[in-house]
């Protein structure tokens, strides 16, 4: 009987050996560390503008960048219609940055130049106010069509934004650059 215990013995010695051999190999694997690095640059993306559903009064819609007021005088007393939209931009900033909301014009100019002055009582440019939200800011841009020159407004956020855009555009009823309700001179006006 001691004979078949050696041989027990024996065969579950080597049974361990064999369980231990892969282990073993493992450990002598060499390993070599491998950093991964990248860098993000700051970016500011700005998406297509789109109206707002439901926000938008006497304009006849996008096209492409362009906003086209539907009716610019009430046909009666030549004044100058009401008007006003939202549009917005998706957009994200991936850093702190700064907005600028920038009228080239100063409102709403005739796209042609005029060699004399205008008529005496008439309008010859429209105001309009601009309003912005873009995270933490509500802005504002008063194109009082004073001056024809760059008015602009520009406003430092402090942190990364993601979201919307929202730029809503108002012409009051009667706006005028020379007195409320003055009829407006013929012509296309524009501001970008």
């Amino acid at each position: 009987m001691s004979r078949c215990l050696r041989l027990e013995t024996v065969l579950v010695v080597g049974g361990l050996l064999a369980w231990a051999s892969p282990a073993f190999a493992q450990s002598t694997v060499a390993t070599k560390t491998l950093p991964v690095t990248g860098n993000a640059p700051p970016v500011c993306a700005v998406g297509s503008p789109r109206l707002a559903a439901g926000n938008q009064i006497n304009f006849r819609g996008l096209s492409g960048n362009t906003l086209q007021i539907d009716q610019m005088i009430d046909p009666t007393t030549l004044a100058v219609s009401a008007a006003s939209v939202d549009v917005k931009f998706d957009a994200v900033c991936n850093y702190p940055h700064r907005l600028r909301l920038e009228s080239q014009n100063n409102g709403l100019w005739p796209t042609l130049q005029r060699t004399r002055a205008p008529a005496p009582g008439f309008g010859s440019a429209v105001p309009y106010r601009a309003t912005v939200m873009w995270g933490v800011v509500n802005g504002v841009l008063n194109a009082d069509a004073q001056a024809r020159r760059v008015n602009d407004q520009q406003f430092n956020i402090d942190l990364p934004t993601a979201g919307e855009i929202d730029l809503k555009l108002n012409i009051a009823p009667g706006a005028s650059n020379t007195r409320d309700n003055a009829p407006l001179l013929a012509g296309d006006y524009a501001d970008t």
